[in-house]
């Protein structure tokens, strides 16, 4: 048994000025105002129609990210509509096989690390539920019993790797819900994740985002 820190990481090389350029030349085929498309117009265009709610155009450009989280998480993020989905599956993963480390492998819980005395005793209530479902896992796969019916005793705290492709609109959507302090601290903490790093790479789409 292991666990590992939730993370993300980014399938398609980002180019912040690119997508913004491409924004503008599909956005200006609605008012045919190509000829206003200079070096430096993207960053003012697009800001104009996001004022403006015109978010529609921002649709036109799809990132996808893989997701390092928890079962429970990802049943969060797959209640996003508009969106794909690629998922480790626990029909077909065999735990018990060398290339998994021959055990199951859970997210480290953002919740518990506060290290008081009253964390350490759930924590070990914790620890010692995993160590009984692995062992049991474990058990039922030498007996025979194939992945998919072992899995029914696997918890939501078992990682996976979900790969999720959403066009900006509603990459924009998805991080203000899952930011917000109603959501899930396990994932307000994947979001907060993949918002500092579209601050960073794309100009202007995210800025409103806090």
């Amino acid at each position: 048994m292991r666990f590992v820190e939730p993370n993300v990481f980014f399938e398609d090389q980002i180019n912040g000025k690119e997508l913004l350029n491409k924004i503008e030349r599909i956005g200006r085929t609605c008012y045919k105002s190509e000829d206003k498309i200079t070096d430096e117009s993207s960053l003012r265009f697009v800001r104009t129609i996001l004022d403006s709610g015109h978010e529609s155009v921002i649709e036109h450009c799809s990132i996808s990210v893989r997701v390092i989280c928890d079962r429970g998480i990802s049943h969060e993020i797959v209640r996003h509509r508009i969106a794909s989905y690629s998922q480790e599956s626990t029909r077909y993963c065999n735990y018990s096989k060398s290339k998994f480390g021959n055990e199951l492998t859970f997210i480290e819980p953002c919740f518990w690390k506060n290290g008081d005395v009253n964390d350490e005793s759930k924590r070990n209530i914790l620890n010692s539920t995993l160590e009984k479902i692995e062992q049991s896992y474990l058990d039922l796969i030498s007996k025979g019993v194939q992945p998919q019916e072992a899995r029914a005793i696997l918890p939501n705290l078992l990682k996976t790797e979900i790969v999720m492709t959403m066009n900006l609109r509603e990459w924009r959507y998805f991080l203000k819900l899952r930011t917000n302090i109603a959501s899930h601290p396990q994932m307000r903490e994947v979001a907060y994740m993949i918002l500092r790093f579209f601050k960073k790479e794309i100009p202007i789409i995210f800025d409103d985002i806090e």
